[in-house]
């Protein structure tokens, strides 16, 4: 797993991300907080940050940035024949993948917790949640959806061995998974409140508002993490049948 962790890091496009990302979080974050000073809200900071849809765009470009080359590389070079004859098994090797990538995904996003303690000094102690559950709850759903869109940029990249292909396929997933509900609503123009029901369970715009609130729901966990357990088991399968081709 720190092998993966290590081999992130010796990519250029790793500092590239937490740059990125973390520029385009800190360009968000101080943007609630000037609305929200311009006309006062029942909105949080931390609600404002985290629960829109650029962030969550944002989330899915980066995550498949990261990813695309877990896999493909590895075909692409040749080295997973390298791999693959290592006293290692196969399930052990998608984990390691997939848990060296969060935990790059930990360390990037470590620094937005002082995008909050920043504002709380400079607020005079105005908090910027609504109270300690809101703000952990928040980043427990953070944690899940990364791990999520780890998941299907580690499927994607496993299908291919172009990482440009790979990242495309991983972001048109996320696109989907987050557009898809909404559009098909608006599309079919559902009125029946079970429609409405069933996009609010599925939305992770949705799931963050109500989490950023301190409203935690066992359901929404088990929702993500059978998600990102159906796509280890994807590319799972996938690895295994591409390493007997290859």
């Amino acid at each position: 797993m720190m092998r993966e962790v290590r081999s992130i890091f010796n990519t250029a496009i790793a500092y590239v991300v937490m740059a990125g990302l973390l520029f385009l979080l800190g360009f968000t974050f101080q943007t609630v907080v000037s609305i929200i000073n311009k006309s006062p809200s029942d909105i949080t900071v931390l609600e404002g940050a985290f629960g829109n849809n650029l962030f969550f765009f944002i989330f899915a470009i980066t995550t498949s940035l990261v990813t695309m080359r877990t896999y493909s590389e590895e075909f692409r070079m040749g080295t997973i024949e390298m791999l693959t004859t290592a006293p290692v098994k196969e399930w052990q090797i998608v984990l390691a993948k997939f848990f060296g990538t969060v935990i790059f995904y930990a360390i990037t996003l470590a620094p937005t917790l002082a995008f909050f303690t920043i504002f709380s000094v400079v607020s005079n102690s105005h908090p910027a949640a609504k109270g300690p559950g809101a703000f952990y709850g928040a980043y427990l759903l953070l944690f899940l959806i990364a791990m999520l869109f780890i998941a299907i940029g580690n499927f994607a990249s496993s299908l291919v061995k172009d990482q440009v292909n790979a990242a495309v396929i991983s972001i048109t997933f996320k696109i989907i998974y987050l557009v898809g509900p909404v559009m098909l609503g608006i599309l079919l123009t559902v009125t029946d409140p079970r429609a409405r029901a069933a996009e609010e369970f599925i939305s992770p715009v949705m799931h963050m508002r109500d989490f950023s609130q301190g409203v935690i729901d066992t359901r929404r966990i088990v929702w993500y993490l059978s998600l990102t357990a159906f796509f280890l088991i994807l590319t799972h399968h996938v690895f295994h049948s591409r390493k007997l081709k290859s």
